[in-house]
Formats: structure tokens, C-alpha cells, sequence
């Protein structure tokens, strides 16, 4: 019986990239496009914005890509490429974002109203929970907003947010936590289900 071939680790695909073979980083490109677009659009709140910055962050990481010496995931430099544009373009804005959960995400972590409800009602009630959550998010300081988003979106580990933050992963769990408490005390009328700290 023939194994199939395994795919190549993301640092496998760099090394072949710094050697001239564009596809390779193409190969990452669709490994990391989707994680990391859901990632610019709730953080940002803005589709049109957040393909912006994912191209932007791509190009960035492959003219940069002789910097990356693999001592943190390349997923997470590519995370903290994304991030440091967000910063920058809400620098540009001076406002406050607006945290998008459309998609698929009520039915992921952040799950408000059970899932076999089907009535009008509580229809209703998902949406204006999804919108009350929304609007707490934005109020949170960025940096607990940002280990919220990380942590309990898209299910990153404290150390690979660490990496993504450039910070200790102790400050991690304690803007975590301090987030997570914040969300509670707004958000004290809705049972706030998936949160996991």
C-alpha cells in the first residue's frame, strides 16, 4: 500500500519560496487566505477593508519573507502583519471599529440562543444578542478585543497569541480574562454560552 504523500509543513513551503519557487508561497497563500480574512473582518467590521488589508498583508509577508527566521509560526508573523495593518488603518479612521460576527460565527463559539430554536421570536432575539455583543466587543480596550478574537474565534493557543502580540503569554490570559469579565458585566441580561476562558 502507497502512503499519500503528506503536505509540507508551513516553514517547508518558506524555505522553497526564498528559492525561487513562487508557488510554494501560493500554496501558503491558500492555507492562511480564509483564517486570516476572518480574522481583518471582525477585527475591522469591513469586508471591503479587510480584503484590503489581507492582500496588502500577503504581499507584505512575501517581499519580507528573508526576515522570517521560523522562530514563531509563520501563521502567527502572518497574523502580526495583519494586526500592525489594522492598527494602522484605525491610526487613519481615529474611530472605533465595529466587530462584524456575520457568516457562520453565532453558530460557532459565541452561541447566544440554542440552536434548535426556530420560532420568529427567538430569531429575533439571536439577532439582537448578535448585534448587543457586537457592540460590546468594540467598546473593549483593542488589546482584550484583539486576545478575544484570537482566542475564542479562531482558537489560537495563549503562546501562538503571545507570538502574535509580542507580549508575555501571562498578559495574554490576564487581557483575556479582564475582556471576558467586561463582556459579562455588559452583556449580564444574555446567557453568553461558548465563551471559554
Amino acid at each position: 500500500m502507497v502512503e499519500a504523500p503528506t503536505a509540507p509543513t508551513d516553514n517547508q513551503l518558506v524555505a522553497r519560496t526564498l528559492n525561487g519557487d513562487v508557488g510554494a508561497f501560493n500554496d501558503l497563500v491558500t492555507r492562511w487566505e480564509g483564517s486570516l480574512y476572518r480574522f481583518v473582518v471582525r477585527y475591522l467590521g469591513d469586508t471591503e477593508e479587510a480584503r484590503d488589508i489581507c492582500q496588502e498583508a500577503f504581499l507584505r509577508a512575501y517581499t519580507n519573507l528573508d526576515r522570517f527566521r521560523g522562530q514563531a509560526k509563520f501563521s502567527s508573523w502572518l497574523y502580526q502583519i495583519a494586526l500592525n495593518q489594522c492598527r494602522s488603518q484605525f491610526r487613519k479612521k481615529k474611530s472605533r471599529p465595529t466587530v462584524s460576527l456575520d457568516e457562520d460565527e453565532q453558530q460557532n463559539h459565541l452561541r447566544l440562543v440554542p440552536a434548535d430554536a426556530e420560532t420568529p421570536d427567538a430569531s429575533a432575539i439571536k439577532v439582537q444578542n448578535a448585534s448587543a455583543l457586537q457592540t460590546a466587543l468594540a467598546r473593549l480596550p483593542e488589546d482584550q478585543r484583539t486576545a478575544i478574537i484570537l482566542k475564542e474565534y479562531h482558537g489560537l493557543k495563549f503562546r501562538e497569541i503571545a507570538e502574535i502580540l509580542e507580549t508575555p503569554e501571562s498578559t495574554v490570559k490576564s487581557r483575556l480574562y479582564h475582556g471576558l469579565e467586561s463582556l459579562a458585566k455588559s452583556l449580564g441580561h444574555l446567557k453568553t454560552q461558548g465563551l471559554q476562558t
